[in-house]
Parts: structure tokens; sequence; C-alpha cells
């Protein structure tokens, strides 16, 4: 079926599409096949895809559980047994895994079908790929989790694998005008991914809600994250933080910020400004030492057998993290003492509120945005999510970040949720 109707459940969030065919509404074929029509219509424009064969998703035959006939997407640094993982490079250009990674073995054990591989920057570090933003093909959908973000927002699925080692999940799904959350640090198992950076890498998911976050990631790592759309009529305590590591926000993200300050205290949640101490702005540099210099390490083999495969920018950055090596472990251990010390900045908080992103996504597609507002949390192996929470001045999406405690990942998507909520009212 391709008509209207069935064109429209492209559009249903994982959660909804889930009930519907839990209590036997909804033929999960019909659900693929919507899906399947939108790519048709739209991939020409958005290239969310690395790889997609629309007759292999529809033979494959998902198993009972939680997202049985969910349609999940794979970003390409996360191995498929039955789909080429290229890495965004042509140096693994065909590549074959053997296995899948066992995020994905665990979402196709909960009955999802892996519908495809979205496009990724080069190893999820450099050089972007062509996929567009949605709602303006001359900007950016952002990155590296590019294909991800692009496709949850353009109908193609409604949950997609990303990975952050930066910015790279929130970030474009704030661009996209999508949910994105980043799990504290080591929540996914990332055996079957591509690693770059050993302290940092994550692996989360972009989806269309809080809920479906919740589904997904807790289907890839046997977390009960619970159902955040549960209301408990509690109210958080919130810190608002407008100033990450020395970030700077456009004027639209501040007003952003005062709006949703003014839409929490309305719903009777206490508000108090809770910046990163000075001490903080060391994450500036740590970030990206550690991320290179183990990109670096854990680039060896790409590096002595086929370094013209790799891109002069990647290139140049694998080059300075290789003169970074003598100060690696110094840095780690600089990153784990803030890692402790950000306890104190959340002491009598539930959560924080900040910026997804600067502002809007960037006109152009040879450049994913700026990080800064992602960096720090990364680093400090916190888990994160961003909201869309309406858009800046020329129409394209804005983001909410809600940040909270390692390991506090069920209260902060339960929040985040509930920030959803007090911004739409």
């Amino acid at each position: 079926m391709t008509d209207r109707r069935t064109a429209d459940l492209a559009d249903l969030t994982a959660t909804a599409a889930r009930r519907s065919i839990r209590d036997g509404r909804l033929d999960p074929r019909d659900l693929l096949e919507a899906c399947l029509a939108r790519i048709a219509t739209a991939e020409p424009r958005v290239r969310a895809f690395a790889w997609f064969d629309a007759d292999q998703a529809r033979q494959q035959q998902p198993l009972a559980g939680p997202l049985h006939g969910i349609p999940f997407a794979v970003k390409d640094v996360i191995d498929t047994q039955d789909q080429p993982t290229g890495y965004g490079s042509p140096i693994w250009h065909g590549h074959r895994p053997r296995a899948d990674a066992a995020a994905v073995a665990l979402v196709r054990a909960a009955g999802s079908i892996v519908i495809g591989k979205t496009v990724t920057t080069e190893f999820a570090t450099r050089l972007p790929g062509p996929t567009t933003n949605p709602h303006h093909a001359e900007h950016t959908p952002g990155g590296s989790s590019s294909g991800s973000a692009a496709g949850v927002a353009a109908g193609f699925f409604p949950l997609a694998f990303a990975t952050q080692t930066a910015g790279s999940i929130i970030r474009p799904a704030a661009f996209c005008g999508t949910v994105g959350y980043k799990p504290s640090y080591g929540m996914v198992p990332r055996l079957g991914m591509k690693v770059m950076s050993e302290s940092l890498d994550t692996i989360g998911v972009i989806a269309r809600s809080v809920a479906d976050c919740a589904l997904g990631v807790s289907a890839a790592s046997g977390h009960d994250l619970g159902d955040p759309d549960q209301r408990t009529g509690a109210a958080p305590v919130i810190g608002l933080c407008s100033r990450v590591a020395g970030a700077v926000a456009a004027p639209e993200t501040l007003v952003l910020l005062e709006r949703a300050a003014e839409c929490v205290v309305r719903c009777h949640a206490k508000i108090r400004h809770a910046n990163l101490p000075d001490a903080f702005d060391a994450l500036v540099d740590i970030q990206p030492l550690v991320m290179h210099a183990e990109s670096h390490q854990s680039m060896a083999w790409e590096l002595n057998t086929n370094a013209d495969g790799i891109s002069p920018g990647l290139a140049e950055r694998l080059h300075w993290g290789g003169t970074q090596l003598a100060g690696l472990d110094a840095a780690r251990q600089a990153m784990r003492d803030l890692q402790r010390r950000f306890d104190q900045v959340m002491e009598g908080l539930d959560i924080l509120i900040t910026p997804a992103a600067p502002g809007e996504a960037p006109v152009g597609i040879e450049w994913t945005g700026d990080p800064a507002f992602n960096a720090a949390w990364t680093a400090l192996h916190v888990p994160c999510v961003t909201i869309p929470v309406g858009t800046g001045p020329q129409g394209l999406p804005l983001g909410l970040q809600i940040v909270g405690r390692r390991g506090d990942d069920r209260a902060v998507l339960a929040w985040a949720a509930w920030v959803a909520h007090a911004m739409a009212g």
C-alpha cells in the first residue's frame, strides 16, 4: 500500500507505531512500505543513505519483541553482517563484516528491521558526506551522524543509531529538528563499532520523541530506561547553563534559553543559573587532544597501509594527534578529575538546560557545524538529550539540550520529556 493513509505512517513515532502494532491496528509491513515510499520520493534530495536496498529490507523477518517491525537505521561506522559497512571512507568501500555489532544484534533481537546504513562523515570525524538538511537542502544536517538525523527528520525511519565523540548526535539532531540522545559513556556496547577515541566514543540514537530514544537505547543496552512520558506531578530543579567551556551562542539561542526558563517556571520548576566553573574551560583543549591522539592510535592500520585514502583534513588532525601522545595520559587524568568535579556542579539540581548548538544549521554541506556546546559533555561522560523547540530567524530548527549526572539516564530522559511538554504548553 502506498496511498496517503499509509504514507502518513512514515511520520509515526516509534512508540506510537509499537502500540499500534502490539494492539493489532497496524501491520508492520504497512509501516515499512510507508517508509520505503517516503525514501523513494525524498532520498534523491536528502541523500541520507550510505547503503540501502528496499528488497533486502522487505525480506527481513523481524523477531517478536519490543521493537517488532520497527525500521531502525544504522550509522555507517557500526557493523552489519548483511549490509556493507564503509566507515565513511574509500579505504573500506564495499567492506562486508562477518557479524553484526553488538548494538545491532541487540535491536534485531528486539524485533527491529535494519532498513539501511546512514551517511557518516569520514570515520565519524572529518570529511562530510552528501547528506542535506531536509528542512533546507542548502544547509548542513550536522554531523557526523548526518544521515541518521536527516533520515529521521525526512520520515525514512523512526529510529537510527548515531555516535558521538564531540557533538555528533546532539548537533545534527538539533539542526534537523529531531530528538537526539547521547547516553552515559559506556551504556551501549561498542563491540563492532569503528572506534576512534576509546575515552570518548559513545553510541546513542536519534528519533522523533524522547520516549522513542528510551525505547531504542533500552533495547540496545539492556538497561530499563522506563517511559519518559509518564508524569509524576513533580517539577525539577533546573540549572540554566548558557556558558559551556567558552562556547558562544547565537542571539536566537539566548532568546530560546530565556523562553525555556519562563516556560519551565510556569510549570513550577525551580531555576538557578549554573554555568560551568572556569576550571571546566580546560576541556576546550583536553577533549580534542584526547580525541585526536587516540584516533591516531586507532587508525594505525589505515595510516600504515592506506594513508593516501585519508582526506587531507583528517590526515592533518591525525598527524597532530600523533604529536600529542606524550601528553595523552595527563589529559585523560585531567578529564577524569573534571568528571568527578561535575557532581559538585550538579549539587541540588536535577538537570541542566543548555544550548544544543550555537544556532541554526549553517549554510553549505562542506562543514557540519560547531560542536562547542557538546564536546565538554561528551568528555564528562554524562547523558545528554536534545529536543526540538521552535525555529530560528531562517526558519530552521533550534534544539534545547538537557544534561544530567552520569548514570542518571532514566531520570534525564524523564526530565527531558517534562521540559518538552512544558515548552509545548
